[in-house]
């Protein structure tokens, strides 16, 4: 048996952000990471398995929902934006500090667009822009119903168009393609060389057993079959679609009622990267009614493998699956006693998705180009392939009013005595990472976020503590340092005087 102080299960963006943050902050702490793919950022995390937008609230119209009487509601869209801010921070920090060698391998510039068809979709957009631009953390928004200032934003999207055709759009230029996959793996390299890091691949958790204040976890390895046993103090279940059937493998109470809705994704993938080029943006509309926010429709400009290219969907689709290497049983499997009238009623309430997300899944490639000519009518079919996306597992859950509810977000589950967490749901997931692991910290390991340690974290992390959305000093020069550090302006920093009122925060701003 293996003794380790933590354990995660799963070799995405979360584990390795929590394993970076822990070894940051208490480098005696032992820790061991465990995945079953050959390497690190394999399943949702890897660049083709999804957006790779740096979901900032800026595109995604689904963070900003429309009351009757025509208000934006900005609240989501801020608490996100906040967050992705403090990605940025510690990216930024990790960069400086030498843990990333370029940033330019994981993140880039590309602006991010909201596009709109017709006047009252534009009324809304203009309505967005002006309740988000009361922020500072929208300051930098602009908006344009002008046909040629959209020819300019869009080139692509308005080439062949009619002149008369009602379009608004939103721009913010900062915006940021991610690549998520190499972000991860460039995390696991950095943790594999640290002498208190056990970095294991090809390997399956295939039991979690509590004994008195210490987690027994059985992991085998996918190859050999050799089974070792390890005992942890601390469990942490990051593993995607796959963290459902591992908690309740744990057994936890707290995990009671809780179940899964898997969907599937697919892109069409262009890679002309002249054209990926042109275009230069990601560009986010409207959903279809009745669509789950996962679809909402993109074109993005992507940078995977140091190339870029160009993706537009996703399509999503109904599946049974939990990961996109899974078992067409898994959500069979997944139903529990304590969870089956949760399961019962969101099939009956959501039962029109279902059908929307099988609709999807059975449509062909022809009617999956003619959405693609709504964003680019001057599209050459020829260039423009299927790519099978990630899969994503939304929460089912008891709700606020005792019955089955589904949920969209991502939420982390921690239990009582603090010995276990796990990440759960999708979007905005990845992006949120940094947000997502602290408070896994916060919860579970608290005496990480005091004293000396608070000390460090605050040079990692700037804001941590403050509110972005209420400081717009803070938020300013917290961008000079993200938005140079990682390439994502050309904004002249302003650390000096940040520096005179917050001097602990020197080692990482200067």
């Amino acid at each position: 048996m293996i003794q380790t102080d933590i354990l995660m299960i799963g070799g995405g963006i979360m584990s390795a952000t929590l394993a970076t943050l822990v070894s940051e902050l208490d480098n005696t702490r032992s820790m061991t990471l465990i995945e079953q793919a050959e390497r690190f950022g394999n399943e949702s995390s890897d660049a083709w398995n999804n957006a790779g937008t740096g979901h900032a609230g800026y595109c995604e119209l689904n963070y900003t929902p429309q009351s009757n009487d025509g208000s934006v509601a900005p609240d989501r869209a801020l608490a996100i934006n906040e967050q992705f801010e403090t990605s940025l921070q510690f990216w930024s920090s990790l960069t400086q500090k030498g843990v990333f060698a370029r940033s330019e391998d994981f993140i880039k510039q590309v602006p991010h667009l909201s596009w709109v068809k017709g006047e009252q979709a534009s009324r809304f957009l203009a309505e967005r822009h002006r309740s988000l631009s009361k922020n500072a953390l929208f300051d930098g928004m602009e908006y344009s119903n002008d046909p040629s200032e959209l020819n300019q934003w869009l080139p692509l999207i308005t080439a062949g168009r009619s002149s008369n055709e009602s379009m608004a759009a939103t721009r913010v230029q900062h915006g940021s393609d991610v690549n998520f996959g190499a972000l991860t793996r460039m995390s696991a390299v950095h943790l594999s060389s640290l002498d208190n890091v056990d970095v294991r691949v090809s390997s399956r958790v295939v039991n979690l057993d509590k004994q008195g204040d210490r987690w027994h976890v059985t992991v085998q390895n996918v190859k050999s079959g050799e089974r070792t046993v390890f005992n942890s103090g601390f469990v942490f279940i990051g593993a995607g679609g796959a963290s459902l059937s591992l908690l309740q493998k744990s057994g936890v109470k707290e995990a009671k009622g809780y179940g899964g809705f898997p969907v599937s994704g697919i892109w069409l993938a262009c890679q002309n990267e002249e054209l990926a080029l042109s275009h230069n943006a990601k560009v986010y509309s409207q959903a279809e009614v009745g669509a789950p926010p996962m679809s909402v429709p993109h074109l993005d400009t992507r940078y995977i493998d140091g190339k870029p290219a160009l993706l537009f969907g996703p399509f999503a689709g109904f599946t049974t699956k939990f990961l996109k290497q899974g078992n067409i049983l898994d959500l069979i499997r997944s139903v529990r006693l304590d969870n089956i009238v949760n399961l019962l009623q969101v099939a009956r309430n959501n039962w029109s998705l279902t059908q929307y997300l099988v609709e999807e899944a059975l449509s062909s490639r022809n009617a999956r180009l003619t959405h693609l000519n709504g964003f680019l009518p001057q599209a050459d079919h020829s260039e423009w392939q299927l790519r099978r996306a990630g899969q994503r597992v939304q929460i089912i859950k008891t709700g606020a009013q005792g019955k089955g509810s589904l949920e969209f977000g991502t939420e982390v589950l921690a239990t009582k005595d603090r010995s276990l967490a796990a990440l759960m749901g999708a979007s905005p997931g990845a992006s949120t990472c940094v947000s997502a692991m602290l408070d896994v910290i916060e919860r579970c390991m608290p005496e990480l976020t005091q004293g000396s340690h608070l000390v460090t974290l605050q040079s990692l992390i700037p804001s941590y503590g403050h509110s972005l959305k209420n400081d717009a000093q803070l938020l300013a020069n917290v961008r000079a340092f993200t938005h140079s550090t990682l390439g994502l302006s050309d904004s002249v920093s302003t650390v000096p005087s940040f520096l005179e009122s917050n001097p602990h925060m020197e080692s990482t701003l200067c």
